[in-house]
């Protein structure tokens, strides 16, 4: 009895397939041109659009495979942040959160870094640190503290400087 209902589910199956085969498409429907349908940028076109696995006509290298965001940028706060423990990180939504860090000389204060990649391009502007300190009070719980201004800017200019020497040294081997 098992065998002859699996049977009549398969063929039930296989019948409904081999009727979609008749389908046709309307001959009078005029497509539109690839330049009418992608002229706004389409979220998933490879122009303008997400670049989940690489894709479209341009050259894959490190800047546009299979990320959301410029290629160089991430590896580069990934590079910057390697010290920090790494609690999240979405290539293509372009964040990067670290869990809080605390350097081995001073216990009684810790750092957390989020980055987020803003653009496909390699610009100063692509790239948005904030940092935050927290320091031990005296009854031992964490309490927010002040981060100097020049300090997410200092990352971000780390940022950016590897970023461009990673893309200097992917052109010398291309």
């Amino acid at each position: 009895m098992k065998f002859s209902s699996h049977f009549v589910s398969v063929l039930s199956a296989l019948l409904l397939l081999s009727a979609c085969g008749s389908v046709t498409s309307d001959p009078t429907y005029e497509d539109k041109t690839h330049e009418e349908r992608y002229k706004n940028g389409s979220l998933v076109s490879d122009e303008g659009g997400w670049a989940i696995l690489g894709g479209g006509k341009e050259k894959k290298t490190a800047e546009n495979v299979g990320l959301g965001v410029n290629g160089f940028l991430w590896r580069a706060s990934l590079d910057t942040v390697s010290f920090m423990p790494i609690a999240s990180a979405d290539p293509f939504g372009g964040t990067i959160l670290t869990d809080w860090y605390s350097t081995p000389g001073a216990s009684n204060e810790r750092t957390k870094v989020n980055i987020i990649i803003r653009d496909r391009e390699l610009t100063a502007n692509g790239v948005k640190v904030s940092v935050f300190r927290q320091k031990k009070s005296s009854k031992g719980a964490w309490e927010d503290a002040s981060v100097a201004a020049s300090t997410a800017t200092s990352i971000e200019n780390a940022i950016l400087t590897r970023a461009r020497q990673i893309r200097l040294a992917q052109k010398q081997f291309n």
